[in-house]
């Protein structure tokens, strides 16, 4: 006898979409409760995708962070960024045909130095995991400047169904990502 093993759901699924504002309100309470950071994510991303205001997001990360911090899955961002919804959405847009060893990935960019909107992304593909090409842009690997400079974190969540594909499709996709992002007025670096 077999069993099927599901995937855990993705941010971009928005498992807890049909929820109601009280029914998720309660989830978290739970969530945070059972320190399951996991769950707690699921409930703070869907308040963000309802557009939820920037100080709620803000405090309930803290609180999920000091309840559950272990086990936070790495697709949730650190710290509230008004656009994400639209990161989401655009990303959402793009699909590989075939499979691969290349991984497209955002990173958070911090312009509070320089421009209004504080943050920007940089759009980028390697055969590295998100994380291990962070990691080499921060110490000076191949690094783009940008990131070298202002990256904050990987927003591992809207590339999540973009990791693992052919090259050539991923060379393709940062392209046409980063221009994407551009047109619905994010700021954008990388996507060559």
């Amino acid at each position: 006898m077999s069993r099927s093993r599901t995937s855990p759901p993705t941010p971009a699924s928005r498992p807890l979409r049909l929820l109601r504002d009280s029914e998720l309100a309660a989830r978290f309470e739970n969530a945070l409760t059972a320190k399951d950071g996991v769950g707690g994510a699921h409930c703070i991303h869907e308040r963000w995708m309802r557009g939820e205001m920037a100080v709620h997001i803000e405090r309930a990360l803290e609180r999920l962070w000091k309840s559950a911090a272990a086990s936070i899955p790495d697709w949730l961002p650190t710290r509230h960024i008004d656009w994400l919804p639209v990161a989401y959405e655009v990303t959402a847009e793009f699909t590989a045909a075939k499979r691969g060893r290349s991984n497209i990935y955002l990173v958070l960019l911090d312009y509070s130095d320089s421009r209004a909107d504080p943050y920007g992304i940089y759009v980028g593909m390697s055969r590295y995991t998100a994380a291990q090409r962070f990691d080499q842009h921060k110490a000076g690997i191949r690094s783009a400047g940008s990131v070298l400079r202002r990256g904050l974190e990987v927003l591992t969540g809207p590339a999540l169904h973009l990791c693992n594909i052919n090259r050539s499709e991923a060379a393709r996709i940062e392209e046409q990502l980063a221009e994407a992002l551009r047109l619905r007025g994010l700021f954008v670096q990388g996507g060559h």
